[in-house]
């Protein structure tokens, strides 16, 4: 989840920049510039550390699962089973 501590001071210095003849309305541009840092950062599709993590690491497995049953085939193809 996004800590609205850093949209705030996102917003906060986005509103410093503003020209000095328009800082009269600061605190009506700075909630504008966080609603619509907000807006745009909820559209995203965005996943916590700890769900990429998690992810990373069924990704991991199953990576070492596919390199092990690669090496079992090629095994198999190497000294096929005499059936007949």
């Amino acid at each position: 989840m996004i800590d609205l501590n850093h949209i705030d001071a996102l917003a906060r210095r986005l509103s410093e920049l503003v020209p000095p003849g328009l800082r009269e309305s600061r605190e009506e541009l700075q909630a504008t510039f966080k609603g619509a840092l907000q807006a745009g950062l909820a559209k995203l599709d965005l996943v916590t550390r700890e769900e990429f993590e998690v992810q990373r690491a069924v990704l991991l497995r199953t990576r070492e699962k596919l390199d092990a049953l690669e090496q079992a085939v090629a095994a198999l193809e190497k000294h096929p089973a005499n059936d007949a």
